[in-house]
């Protein structure tokens, strides 16, 4: 039924241009008949009909149908279309395809702290893979992911260890795919010794030299392309000694999707590769999806320190960062961890491609929304709620909560 909406979208978009333009054919041939003859009317009808897709069909076929055999870019790599022959692959080995029932990472997916004092050699295992799933009920999208969820697995080690990444590329994706962290020292980030075939195995062993919040993603061409399908994720590199003990820890990731359809239309969608140069993405999401982050897998208690560990997998927007109902305590800026915080923060800025680390308190028992303060994107998906449970604090908050709380 997936492949068939697709099928559908597009066969109506060519049904509508094949009408409009056997229209104004029969149009100008009964215009051109009255003063010409038939065989003149007919030439001139087809001489019309010629130049208009001579000119139409590279520059104004509907979104649905605007493949980038017909799109020029000036990137040091391939453009963000698509080879032909992996569309075609792509209905061919539609079944093969894995259908997962939920693309979003659980927020509390996360390793615990490290207690060992000494660095060592740690072993991590990645998997790329290409699915189906929903980014809201009905709309279905093609997410190219590490692990089958949006964004990848948190990756949690020391400073000074000495990293050993596996990485594995499905035998059922399409694509090559690849990593590049940006925590690491060399080329491409690991990317470059990381790039494996559908089916094909990678090693690559790294020094974690630098303490911090890091992004990886997706480098392989074209990068963007990879990051709008859900390629990203997190990796900490603890300081020596720690951070300061919270008492929850969640993982968030702002991501952009593009798609032809418009917000909300349902069934499979096309990847819009002209939106994602003009940076107009359909959904802006959190954790990959419209309401992944709910009190179903985020809740608190009055007095928890919390901690949140963001990043923008995004690939044209800066997120705004702001929790509704509190103030930041602690802000690792720019995910420095061996910088001083900033304090009492109200919002903070993380640029596509970057992190933050922001701490805050459970005062008042209620509802805590986490919002992209561009407030717009709200609508788009850029939300999620933690629920906070306990005794209500009548010296710090007192009045009667309306139902919607404002938000």
């Amino acid at each position: 039924m997936l492949l068939l909406s697709l099928l559908s979208y597009v066969f109506v978009q060519t049904l509508g241009l094949a009408i409009a333009f056997v229209a104004a054919a029969v149009l100008l041939y009964l215009v051109f008949r009255k003063f010409h003859s038939h065989a003149m009317a007919l030439l001139f009808a087809a001489v019309f009909v010629g130049i208009s897709l001579f000119f139409y069909v590279p520059n104004g076929l509907p979104r649905g149908l605007d493949y980038t055999a017909f799109r020029t870019t000036y990137g040091p790599s391939i453009g963000p279309g698509l080879p032909f022959g992996n569309v075609l692959q792509f209905f061919w080995h539609f079944n093969d395809f894995e259908k997962v029932a939920d693309i979003a990472r659980d927020p509390n997916d996360i390793p615990p702290p490290i207690a060992r004092p000494h660095p060592e050699t740690v072993h991590i295992e990645i998997t790329a893979k290409e699915v189906i799933s929903q980014i809201a009920p009905g709309v279905y999208f093609n997410y190219w992911t590490y692990g089958g969820k949006v964004p990848g697995p948190f990756v949690r080690v020391l400073e000074g260890d000495t990293v050993v990444v596996t990485f594995r590329n499905d035998k059922t994706s399409l694509h090559h795919h690849t990593i590049d962290f940006h925590a690491v020292e060399g080329p491409g980030g690991g990317a470059a010794v990381l790039m494996a075939k559908p089916g094909e195995t990678k090693t690559l062993t790294f020094k974690a030299m630098h303490a911090g919040l890091f992004v990886y993603h997706c480098a392989e061409a074209n990068v963007a392309n990879h990051m709008a399908h859900g390629q990203y994720g997190l990796i900490l590199v603890e300081p020596e000694g720690g951070l300061p003990k919270v008492d929850k820890e969640l993982y968030v990731m702002q991501g952009e999707l593009y798609t032809t359809g418009t917000l909300g239309k349902k069934g499979l969608q096309i990847f819009d590769s002209a939106a994602m140069l003009d940076g107009t993405p359909q959904y802006i999401v959190f954790n990959g999806r419209i309401g992944a982050l709910t009190p179903d897998n985020m809740r608190a208690k009055v007095g928890d320190r919390v901690r949140v560990y963001f990043g923008n997998g995004g690939v044209n927007l800066i997120s705004s960062f702001h929790v509704i109902g509190t103030v930041f305590s602690r802000v690792y800026d720019e995910a420095s961890l061996t910088s001083a915080p900033h304090t009492d923060v109200q919002t903070t800025l993380v640029p596509a491609g970057g992190a933050t680390v922001a701490d805050f308190t459970i005062f008042v028992p209620g509802k805590y929304i986490f919002v992209d303060h561009a407030l717009a994107r709200l609508d788009r998906g850029a939300w999620g709620v933690l629920m906070a449970e306990g005794t209500a604090n009548r010296g710090i908050f007192d009045g009667e909560t309306q139902p919607t709380e404002g938000h």
